[in-house]
Protein backbone atom coordinates (compact mmCIF):
# COMPACT_ATOMS: atom_id res chain seq x y z
CA UNK A 1 0.00 0.00 0.00
CA UNK A 2 1.20 3.48 -0.82
CA UNK A 3 1.12 6.21 1.82
CA UNK A 4 1.37 9.97 1.97
CA UNK A 5 2.41 12.14 4.93
CA UNK A 6 -0.24 14.26 6.65
CA UNK A 7 0.37 16.60 9.58
CA UNK A 8 -1.66 17.81 12.55
CA UNK A 9 -0.79 19.61 15.80
CA UNK A 10 0.87 16.46 17.15
CA UNK A 11 3.12 15.81 14.18
CA UNK A 12 3.29 13.65 11.08
CA UNK A 13 1.21 10.57 10.24
CA UNK A 14 1.31 8.10 7.37
CA UNK A 15 -2.10 7.96 5.66
CA UNK A 16 -3.15 5.60 2.82
CA UNK A 17 -2.56 7.48 -0.40
CA UNK A 18 -5.96 6.59 -1.83
CA UNK A 19 -7.95 7.92 1.12
CA UNK A 20 -9.16 11.49 1.71
CA UNK A 21 -8.85 11.39 5.49
CA UNK A 22 -5.82 12.94 7.20
CA UNK A 23 -3.76 12.76 10.38
CA UNK A 24 -6.43 13.02 13.08
CA UNK A 25 -8.63 10.38 11.47
CA UNK A 26 -5.60 8.11 11.08
CA UNK A 27 -4.70 8.48 14.75
CA UNK A 28 -8.19 7.45 15.81
CA UNK A 29 -8.23 4.62 13.28
CA UNK A 30 -5.02 3.23 14.77
CA UNK A 31 -5.78 3.90 18.43
CA UNK A 32 -9.31 2.46 18.61
CA UNK A 33 -9.25 -0.99 17.04
CA UNK A 34 -12.34 -2.05 18.95
CA UNK A 35 -15.12 -4.20 17.55
CA UNK A 36 -16.39 -3.84 14.03
CA UNK A 37 -19.16 -1.29 14.57
CA UNK A 38 -18.35 1.58 12.21
CA UNK A 39 -19.98 4.94 12.94
CA UNK A 40 -23.48 4.72 11.40
CA UNK A 41 -23.66 5.92 7.81
CA UNK A 42 -26.65 8.04 8.79
CA UNK A 43 -24.23 10.08 10.93
CA UNK A 44 -21.72 10.30 8.06
CA UNK A 45 -24.41 11.66 5.76
CA UNK A 46 -25.72 14.01 8.46
CA UNK A 47 -22.22 15.46 8.74
CA UNK A 48 -22.33 16.13 5.02
CA UNK A 49 -25.55 18.07 5.51
CA UNK A 50 -24.38 20.12 8.48
CA UNK A 51 -20.95 20.92 7.00
CA UNK A 52 -22.62 22.18 3.82
CA UNK A 53 -25.11 24.17 5.89
CA UNK A 54 -22.29 25.65 7.98
CA UNK A 55 -20.43 26.74 4.85
CA UNK A 56 -23.59 28.34 3.48
CA UNK A 57 -24.24 30.16 6.77
CA UNK A 58 -20.61 31.32 7.01
CA UNK A 59 -20.78 32.61 3.45
CA UNK A 60 -23.91 34.60 4.25
CA UNK A 61 -22.47 36.09 7.46
CA UNK A 62 -18.75 36.38 6.78
CA UNK A 63 -18.17 36.17 3.00
CA UNK A 64 -14.69 37.62 3.44
CA UNK A 65 -13.63 34.37 5.14
CA UNK A 66 -15.94 31.94 3.35
CA UNK A 67 -15.82 33.25 -0.21
CA UNK A 68 -17.75 31.80 -3.12
CA UNK A 69 -14.83 29.67 -4.29
CA UNK A 70 -14.38 27.96 -0.93
CA UNK A 71 -18.13 27.57 -0.58
CA UNK A 72 -18.41 25.89 -3.95
CA UNK A 73 -15.62 23.42 -3.17
CA UNK A 74 -17.06 22.51 0.24
CA UNK A 75 -20.59 22.11 -1.13
CA UNK A 76 -19.40 19.87 -3.96
CA UNK A 77 -17.53 17.59 -1.54
CA UNK A 78 -20.44 17.59 0.92
CA UNK A 79 -22.85 16.54 -1.82
CA UNK A 80 -20.70 13.45 -2.39
CA UNK A 81 -20.70 12.70 1.35
CA UNK A 82 -24.49 13.08 1.51
CA UNK A 83 -24.91 10.80 -1.51
CA UNK A 84 -22.79 8.09 0.14
CA UNK A 85 -20.08 8.26 -2.55
CA UNK A 86 -17.35 8.74 0.07
CA UNK A 87 -18.47 6.16 2.63
CA UNK A 88 -15.19 4.26 2.33
CA UNK A 89 -13.37 7.34 3.56
CA UNK A 90 -15.17 7.26 6.94
CA UNK A 91 -13.59 4.25 8.71
CA UNK A 92 -13.87 5.16 12.38
CA UNK A 93 -15.62 2.91 14.88
CA UNK A 94 -18.28 3.79 17.41
CA UNK A 95 -15.92 3.04 20.30
CA UNK A 96 -13.87 6.24 20.12
CA UNK A 97 -13.85 9.53 21.97
CA UNK A 98 -17.22 10.01 23.63
CA UNK A 99 -17.73 13.43 22.07
CA UNK A 100 -17.34 12.10 18.54
CA UNK A 101 -14.48 14.55 17.99
CA UNK A 102 -12.57 12.30 15.63
CA UNK A 103 -15.67 11.63 13.53
CA UNK A 104 -16.11 15.38 13.21
CA UNK A 105 -12.47 15.69 12.16
CA UNK A 106 -12.91 12.76 9.78
CA UNK A 107 -15.63 14.78 8.05
CA UNK A 108 -13.52 17.95 8.09
CA UNK A 109 -10.49 16.20 6.59
CA UNK A 110 -12.37 14.26 3.92
CA UNK A 111 -14.36 17.30 2.80
CA UNK A 112 -11.26 19.53 2.77
CA UNK A 113 -9.14 17.08 0.79
CA UNK A 114 -11.88 16.16 -1.64
CA UNK A 115 -12.85 19.83 -1.98
CA UNK A 116 -9.27 20.74 -2.79
CA UNK A 117 -9.17 17.99 -5.40
CA UNK A 118 -12.36 19.30 -6.98
CA UNK A 119 -11.03 22.87 -6.92
CA UNK A 120 -7.68 21.81 -8.35
CA UNK A 121 -5.76 23.70 -5.67
CA UNK A 122 -5.06 23.66 -1.93
CA UNK A 123 -7.92 25.94 -1.05
CA UNK A 124 -9.44 24.42 2.09
CA UNK A 125 -8.13 23.69 5.59
CA UNK A 126 -10.15 21.15 7.62
CA UNK A 127 -10.27 23.30 10.77
CA UNK A 128 -10.14 26.84 9.44
CA UNK A 129 -12.70 26.40 6.67
CA UNK A 130 -14.74 23.18 6.88
CA UNK A 131 -15.01 23.48 10.68
CA UNK A 132 -15.42 27.29 10.67
CA UNK A 133 -17.71 28.59 13.47
CA UNK A 134 -18.05 25.03 14.84
CA UNK A 135 -16.75 22.63 17.45
CA UNK A 136 -17.00 18.85 17.65
CA UNK A 137 -19.06 19.48 20.75
CA UNK A 138 -21.89 21.11 18.83
CA UNK A 139 -21.52 19.35 15.47
CA UNK A 140 -21.80 15.77 16.72
CA UNK A 141 -25.05 16.36 18.68
CA UNK A 142 -26.36 18.22 15.62
CA UNK A 143 -25.54 15.26 13.39
CA UNK A 144 -27.31 13.00 15.90
CA UNK A 145 -30.51 15.04 15.68
CA UNK A 146 -30.42 15.35 11.90
CA UNK A 147 -29.90 11.61 11.48
CA UNK A 148 -32.62 10.79 14.02
CA UNK A 149 -35.20 13.03 12.35
CA UNK A 150 -34.45 11.77 8.84
CA UNK A 151 -34.57 8.16 10.04
CA UNK A 152 -37.89 8.57 11.81
CA UNK A 153 -39.66 10.72 9.22
CA UNK A 154 -38.32 9.23 6.00
CA UNK A 155 -37.69 5.61 6.92
CA UNK A 156 -39.84 4.50 9.85
CA UNK A 157 -43.04 6.54 9.66
CA UNK A 158 -43.90 5.55 6.07
CA UNK A 159 -43.69 1.87 7.05
CA UNK A 160 -45.92 2.53 10.07
CA UNK A 161 -48.45 4.28 7.83
CA UNK A 162 -48.48 1.33 5.43
CA UNK A 163 -48.93 -1.08 8.34
CA UNK A 164 -51.88 0.91 9.67
CA UNK A 165 -53.62 0.95 6.28
CA UNK A 166 -53.29 -2.82 5.94
CA UNK A 167 -54.79 -3.35 9.38
CA UNK A 168 -57.67 -1.07 8.44
CA UNK A 169 -58.28 -3.27 5.40
CA UNK A 170 -58.21 -6.41 7.53
CA UNK A 171 -60.70 -4.84 9.93
CA UNK A 172 -63.19 -4.27 7.11
CA UNK A 173 -62.69 -7.73 5.67
CA UNK A 174 -63.35 -9.42 9.03
CA UNK A 175 -66.14 -7.19 10.34
CA UNK A 176 -68.83 -9.87 10.77
CA UNK A 177 -66.69 -12.62 12.29
CA UNK A 178 -67.15 -13.35 16.00
CA UNK A 179 -64.59 -15.42 17.88
CA UNK A 180 -63.69 -16.35 21.41
CA UNK A 181 -61.81 -13.71 23.33
CA UNK A 182 -58.94 -14.73 25.61
CA UNK A 183 -57.53 -13.27 28.80
CA UNK A 184 -54.77 -14.84 30.91
CA UNK A 185 -54.41 -17.35 28.02
CA UNK A 186 -57.83 -18.66 29.08
CA UNK A 187 -61.20 -18.52 27.31
CA UNK A 188 -63.03 -15.22 27.73
CA UNK A 189 -66.17 -13.61 26.36
CA UNK A 190 -66.62 -13.23 22.58
CA UNK A 191 -65.03 -10.54 20.47
CA UNK A 192 -65.30 -9.64 16.82
CA UNK A 193 -62.12 -10.44 14.94
CA UNK A 194 -62.26 -6.91 13.52
CA UNK A 195 -62.22 -5.56 17.07
CA UNK A 196 -59.12 -7.58 17.86
CA UNK A 197 -57.45 -6.23 14.73
CA UNK A 198 -58.46 -2.68 15.67
CA UNK A 199 -56.44 -3.13 18.85
CA UNK A 200 -53.40 -4.04 16.76
CA UNK A 201 -54.00 -1.00 14.56
CA UNK A 202 -54.11 1.35 17.51
CA UNK A 203 -50.88 -0.20 18.79
CA UNK A 204 -49.16 1.25 15.74
CA UNK A 205 -51.11 4.52 15.73
CA UNK A 206 -50.27 5.39 19.34
CA UNK A 207 -46.45 5.17 18.98
CA UNK A 208 -46.81 7.05 15.68
CA UNK A 209 -48.36 9.95 17.61
CA UNK A 210 -45.67 9.61 20.29
CA UNK A 211 -42.97 9.97 17.65
CA UNK A 212 -44.71 13.09 16.30
CA UNK A 213 -44.56 14.54 19.81
CA UNK A 214 -40.83 13.76 20.01
CA UNK A 215 -39.89 15.31 16.67
CA UNK A 216 -39.95 19.02 17.70
CA UNK A 217 -37.26 18.38 20.32
CA UNK A 218 -35.15 16.47 17.83
CA UNK A 219 -35.43 19.34 15.37
CA UNK A 220 -33.61 21.67 17.78
CA UNK A 221 -29.93 21.89 16.81
CA UNK A 222 -26.92 22.45 19.04
CA UNK A 223 -24.92 24.01 16.21
CA UNK A 224 -23.73 27.47 17.23
CA UNK A 225 -22.94 26.50 20.80
CA UNK A 226 -19.35 25.55 19.84
CA UNK A 227 -17.19 24.19 22.69
CA UNK A 228 -19.23 24.68 25.89
CA UNK A 229 -22.46 26.33 24.76
CA UNK A 230 -21.25 29.95 24.80
CA UNK A 231 -20.83 30.14 21.04
CA UNK A 232 -17.17 31.17 21.21
CA UNK A 233 -15.70 31.78 17.70
CA UNK A 234 -19.10 31.62 16.02
CA UNK A 235 -20.35 34.93 14.59
CA UNK A 236 -23.58 36.46 15.84
CA UNK A 237 -26.59 34.93 14.13
CA UNK A 238 -24.68 31.86 12.93
CA UNK A 239 -26.85 29.48 14.95
CA UNK A 240 -30.14 30.64 13.39
CA UNK A 241 -28.61 30.95 9.92
CA UNK A 242 -27.14 27.44 9.99
CA UNK A 243 -30.41 25.95 11.23
CA UNK A 244 -32.14 27.70 8.35
CA UNK A 245 -29.62 26.21 5.93
CA UNK A 246 -30.09 22.69 7.35
CA UNK A 247 -33.84 23.13 6.89
CA UNK A 248 -33.37 24.20 3.30
CA UNK A 249 -31.13 21.21 2.54
CA UNK A 250 -33.38 18.61 4.19
CA UNK A 251 -36.83 20.05 3.62
CA UNK A 252 -37.48 19.72 7.35
CA UNK A 253 -38.20 22.43 9.88
CA UNK A 254 -35.06 22.52 12.02
CA UNK A 255 -34.36 25.41 14.36
CA UNK A 256 -31.57 26.45 16.67
CA UNK A 257 -31.78 25.17 20.25
CA UNK A 258 -32.92 27.85 22.64
CA UNK A 259 -30.41 26.79 25.30
CA UNK A 260 -27.08 25.60 23.92
CA UNK A 261 -25.83 24.54 27.36
CA UNK A 262 -28.68 22.04 27.49
CA UNK A 263 -28.17 21.01 23.86
CA UNK A 264 -24.53 20.05 24.39
CA UNK A 265 -24.81 18.15 27.65
CA UNK A 266 -28.34 16.71 27.72
CA UNK A 267 -29.67 14.02 25.40
CA UNK A 268 -33.20 13.91 26.82
CA UNK A 269 -34.81 14.56 23.42
CA UNK A 270 -33.26 11.36 22.09
CA UNK A 271 -34.27 9.45 25.22
CA UNK A 272 -37.85 10.67 24.83
CA UNK A 273 -37.93 9.71 21.15
CA UNK A 274 -36.42 6.31 21.82
CA UNK A 275 -39.10 5.77 24.45
CA UNK A 276 -41.61 5.93 21.58
CA UNK A 277 -39.48 3.45 19.63
CA UNK A 278 -39.49 1.14 22.65
CA UNK A 279 -43.27 1.49 22.93
CA UNK A 280 -43.59 0.55 19.26
CA UNK A 281 -41.30 -2.45 19.80
CA UNK A 282 -43.35 -3.59 22.80
CA UNK A 283 -46.57 -3.35 20.79
CA UNK A 284 -45.04 -5.19 17.82
CA UNK A 285 -43.93 -7.93 20.20
CA UNK A 286 -47.56 -8.30 21.33
CA UNK A 287 -48.96 -8.24 17.77
CA UNK A 288 -46.45 -10.78 16.46
CA UNK A 289 -47.09 -13.06 19.43
CA UNK A 290 -50.87 -12.81 18.90
CA UNK A 291 -50.46 -13.69 15.24
CA UNK A 292 -48.31 -16.75 15.84
CA UNK A 293 -50.54 -17.99 18.66
CA UNK A 294 -53.68 -17.56 16.57
CA UNK A 295 -51.96 -19.31 13.65
CA UNK A 296 -50.58 -22.14 15.80
CA UNK A 297 -51.26 -25.65 14.60
CA UNK A 298 -52.10 -26.72 12.02
CA UNK A 299 -54.01 -29.36 14.02
CA UNK A 300 -52.87 -29.15 17.64
CA UNK A 301 -52.93 -25.39 18.15
CA UNK A 302 -55.50 -22.61 18.06
CA UNK A 303 -55.54 -22.46 14.27
CA UNK A 304 -57.94 -19.52 14.10
CA UNK A 305 -56.07 -17.68 11.36
CA UNK A 306 -54.02 -18.61 8.32
CA UNK A 307 -50.74 -16.80 7.57
CA UNK A 308 -48.53 -17.04 4.46
CA UNK A 309 -46.28 -20.09 4.27
CA UNK A 310 -42.89 -18.72 3.20
CA UNK A 311 -40.30 -21.46 3.68
CA UNK A 312 -39.88 -25.00 5.08
CA UNK A 313 -39.74 -24.94 8.86
CA UNK A 314 -37.70 -27.99 9.75
CA UNK A 315 -34.68 -29.92 8.56
CA UNK A 316 -36.10 -33.13 10.00
CA UNK A 317 -39.91 -32.79 10.07
CA UNK A 318 -41.26 -32.82 6.49
CA UNK A 319 -44.11 -30.44 5.75
CA UNK A 320 -43.54 -28.29 8.84
CA UNK A 321 -44.01 -24.54 8.31
CA UNK A 322 -43.18 -22.03 11.04
CA UNK A 323 -44.26 -18.43 11.76
CA UNK A 324 -40.80 -17.13 10.93
CA UNK A 325 -41.79 -13.53 10.26
CA UNK A 326 -43.32 -13.34 13.73
CA UNK A 327 -40.13 -14.70 15.25
CA UNK A 328 -38.01 -12.19 13.35
CA UNK A 329 -40.26 -9.33 14.45
CA UNK A 330 -40.10 -10.38 18.11
CA UNK A 331 -36.30 -10.59 17.99
CA UNK A 332 -36.19 -7.06 16.58
CA UNK A 333 -38.42 -5.96 19.45
CA UNK A 334 -36.05 -7.52 21.99
CA UNK A 335 -33.08 -5.70 20.48
CA UNK A 336 -34.88 -2.34 20.45
CA UNK A 337 -35.94 -2.72 24.08
CA UNK A 338 -32.35 -3.60 24.99
CA UNK A 339 -31.11 -0.57 23.03
CA UNK A 340 -33.35 1.62 25.18
CA UNK A 341 -31.27 0.70 28.21
CA UNK A 342 -28.08 1.80 26.44
CA UNK A 343 -29.70 5.03 25.23
CA UNK A 344 -30.93 5.92 28.72
CA UNK A 345 -27.65 5.08 30.44
CA UNK A 346 -25.59 6.98 27.86
CA UNK A 347 -27.83 10.04 28.17
CA UNK A 348 -27.33 10.06 31.94
CA UNK A 349 -23.59 10.62 31.53
CA UNK A 350 -23.58 14.34 30.84
CA UNK A 351 -20.72 15.68 32.96
CA UNK A 352 -20.62 19.45 33.33
CA UNK A 353 -20.77 21.00 29.83
CA UNK A 354 -20.73 17.89 27.62
CA UNK A 355 -22.11 14.40 27.25
CA UNK A 356 -19.31 11.99 26.35
CA UNK A 357 -21.35 8.88 25.54
CA UNK A 358 -22.78 10.24 22.29
CA UNK A 359 -21.44 7.69 19.76
CA UNK A 360 -22.86 4.68 21.61
CA UNK A 361 -26.14 6.50 22.18
CA UNK A 362 -26.73 7.32 18.53
CA UNK A 363 -25.46 3.93 17.38
CA UNK A 364 -28.19 2.22 19.40
CA UNK A 365 -30.82 4.82 18.51
CA UNK A 366 -30.28 4.53 14.78
CA UNK A 367 -30.07 0.75 14.96
CA UNK A 368 -33.52 0.77 16.56
CA UNK A 369 -34.91 2.98 13.78
CA UNK A 370 -33.31 0.78 11.13
CA UNK A 371 -34.43 -2.52 12.67
CA UNK A 372 -37.99 -1.36 13.28
CA UNK A 373 -38.29 0.01 9.75
CA UNK A 374 -36.92 -3.09 8.07
CA UNK A 375 -38.51 -5.52 10.53
CA UNK A 376 -41.97 -4.00 10.19
CA UNK A 377 -41.73 -3.97 6.40
CA UNK A 378 -40.72 -7.63 6.31
CA UNK A 379 -43.43 -8.62 8.82
CA UNK A 380 -45.98 -6.61 6.86
CA UNK A 381 -45.07 -7.78 3.36
CA UNK A 382 -44.48 -11.44 4.20
CA UNK A 383 -47.10 -12.07 6.87
CA UNK A 384 -49.62 -9.41 7.89
CA UNK A 385 -50.94 -8.69 4.39
CA UNK A 386 -51.84 -12.36 4.01
CA UNK A 387 -53.69 -12.94 7.28
CA UNK A 388 -57.06 -14.64 6.75
CA UNK A 389 -59.58 -15.93 9.22
CA UNK A 390 -60.29 -19.63 9.70
CA UNK A 391 -63.99 -19.00 10.15
CA UNK A 392 -64.92 -22.61 10.85
CA UNK A 393 -62.32 -22.94 13.61
CA UNK A 394 -63.30 -19.61 15.10
CA UNK A 395 -66.97 -20.64 15.19
CA UNK A 396 -66.11 -24.03 16.69
CA UNK A 397 -63.98 -22.49 19.44
CA UNK A 398 -66.59 -19.81 20.09
CA UNK A 399 -69.42 -22.26 20.68
CA UNK A 400 -67.15 -24.56 22.67
CA UNK A 401 -66.20 -21.80 25.10
CA UNK A 402 -67.56 -22.10 28.62
CA UNK A 403 -67.22 -18.35 29.12
CA UNK A 404 -70.32 -17.83 27.00
CA UNK A 405 -72.08 -18.55 30.27
CA UNK A 406 -71.47 -14.89 31.11
CA UNK A 407 -74.51 -14.09 28.96
CA UNK A 408 -76.66 -15.94 31.51
CA UNK A 409 -75.61 -13.80 34.49
CA UNK A 410 -78.61 -11.41 34.20
CA UNK A 411 -81.03 -14.36 34.16
CA UNK A 412 -79.67 -16.92 36.64
CA UNK A 413 -77.06 -14.91 38.59
CA UNK A 414 -73.29 -15.18 38.83
CA UNK A 415 -73.18 -18.14 41.24
CA UNK A 416 -75.60 -20.26 39.23
CA UNK A 417 -73.78 -19.36 36.02
CA UNK A 418 -70.52 -20.56 37.61
CA UNK A 419 -72.22 -23.86 38.59
CA UNK A 420 -73.44 -24.24 35.02
CA UNK A 421 -69.95 -23.73 33.56
CA UNK A 422 -68.34 -26.12 36.02
CA UNK A 423 -70.88 -28.86 35.37
CA UNK A 424 -70.53 -28.46 31.61
CA UNK A 425 -66.76 -28.73 31.92
CA UNK A 426 -66.86 -31.68 34.34
CA UNK A 427 -69.31 -33.77 32.30
CA UNK A 428 -68.15 -32.49 28.90
CA UNK A 429 -71.63 -31.35 27.95
CA UNK A 430 -72.95 -28.11 26.48
CA UNK A 431 -73.84 -25.05 28.53
CA UNK A 432 -77.46 -25.53 27.51
CA UNK A 433 -77.49 -29.12 28.75
CA UNK A 434 -75.86 -28.15 32.03
CA UNK A 435 -78.18 -25.20 32.62
CA UNK A 436 -81.30 -27.26 31.95
CA UNK A 437 -79.99 -30.18 34.01
CA UNK A 438 -79.48 -27.87 36.98
CA UNK A 439 -83.00 -26.51 36.53
CA UNK A 440 -81.94 -22.89 36.06
CA UNK A 441 -83.64 -22.35 32.67
CA UNK A 442 -85.94 -24.23 30.35
CA UNK A 443 -84.55 -25.19 26.92
CA UNK A 444 -86.82 -22.60 25.31
CA UNK A 445 -85.74 -19.79 27.63
CA UNK A 446 -82.07 -20.71 27.16
CA UNK A 447 -82.40 -20.40 23.38
CA UNK A 448 -84.17 -17.09 23.80
CA UNK A 449 -81.41 -15.43 25.83
CA UNK A 450 -78.29 -17.20 24.59
CA UNK A 451 -76.84 -15.50 21.47
CA UNK A 452 -73.00 -15.62 21.38
CA UNK A 453 -72.68 -13.37 18.30
CA UNK A 454 -74.54 -10.61 20.11
CA UNK A 455 -72.11 -10.72 23.04
CA UNK A 456 -69.48 -8.91 20.96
Amino acid sequence: MEYRIERDSMGEMQVPADRYWAAQTQRSYQNFRIGGEVMPREITHAFGILKKAAAIANNRIRPERMDAKKLQAICAACDEVIAGKLNDHFPLVVWQTGSGTQSNMNANEVIANRGNEIAGEKLLHPNDHVNMSQSSNDTFPTAMHIAAVIGIEDRLMPVMEMFIETLKRLEKENEGIVKSGRTHLQDATPIRFSQEISGWRNMIEKPYEMLKLALPGLKELALGGTAVGTGLNAPKGFDTEVAKAVSELTGKDFKTAGNKFHALTSKDDLVFAHGALKALAANLMKIANDVRWLASGPRCGLGEIFIPENEPGSSIMPGKVNPTQCESMTMVAVQVMANDVAVGMAASQGNFELNVFMPVLIYNFLQSVRLLSDGMRSFHDNCVVGITANKEKMRHNLYNSLMLVTALNPYIGYDNAAKTAKLAHKENISLKEACVKLGFLTPEKFDEVFHPEQMA
